[in-house]
């Protein structure tokens, strides 16, 4: 794999990367549907991704115009509602927001600090802009800059996303680091000329033996030591 030589800018995926999305929205499930056992709140989280993605995929093929996550978590709010039989408005209304609240891996907030001594760092995300806001202050995420994928506005792996990071790191995108959970995200970031590094994560989506990325790293102290060590 290729060495990290010549990175000016680190580009952080959040959603997955640096948060338990997966965990944290199981969490928020059996917070809002206590009884349910581990196979009901697995089945509604499964629900609220495919919900999540569909609609995501819907905006970047326009059939659907571009909404927000806030506007999508809220729908799939309203499903699991609907199939859980949950009717007080106040717990569907939190439900909704539980993008907001999702825990961060434990090595997330230290290795952010690590890398943003010695390079500039950015998160990109899928997260509309409250949304964004609102869980990096739970999570305790520390950047430099946070992009939201609702400037442009689009989704990942749409190209105007990962230009945007480009553009706003003010560099070649030779000289930007994408780092991401997810193999898709990387393969997006490529094609617009971003330097690749895979982080594993237990919810990720792992690389197939076609992708050719920089490079492979267990955590992100790995990252941080690889990057600082120049």
């Amino acid at each position: 794999m290729a060495e990290l030589s010549g990175i000016e800018v680190v580009v952080f995926d959040v959603l997955g990367t640096l948060v338990d999305e997966p965990g944290g929205l199981r969490a928020a499930l059996r917070e809002a549907v206590p009884a349910a056992d581990d196979a009901s709140a697995d089945e509604l989280l499964i629900l609220w991704q495919r919900h999540r993605e569909r609609e995501e995929q819907r905006i970047g093929q326009g059939d659907r115009a571009y909404a927000n996550t806030g506007v999508i978590d809220a729908e799939a709010a309203q499903q699991v509602a609907d199939r859980a039989g949950i009717t007080d408005p106040a717990a569907i209304a939190r439900l909704a927001t539980a993008g907001q609240r999702l825990p961060p891996w434990d090595d997330s907030v230290a290795g952010l600090a690590r890398l943003a001594q010695r390079l500039p760092v950015l998160g990109l995300s899928n997260a509309g802009h409250t949304a964004l806001l609102r869980l990096n202050a739970h999570a305790g995420l520390r950047w430099h800059q946070a992009l939201s994928a609702e400037a442009v506005p689009a989704y990942k792996p749409s190209p105007q996303v990962y230009q945007l990071a480009v553009d706003t790191a003010g560099c070649p995108p030779e000289r930007v680091l994408m780092v991401a959970a997810h193999a898709w995200d990387l393969r997006a970031a490529q094609k617009s000329g971003m330097r690749t590094a895979y982080v594993h994560r237990p919810s990720g989506d792992p690389p197939k033996p076609s992708d050719a990325f920089d490079r492979h790293f267990n955590g992100l102290e790995e990252l941080a030591t690889a990057l600082t060590r120049r």
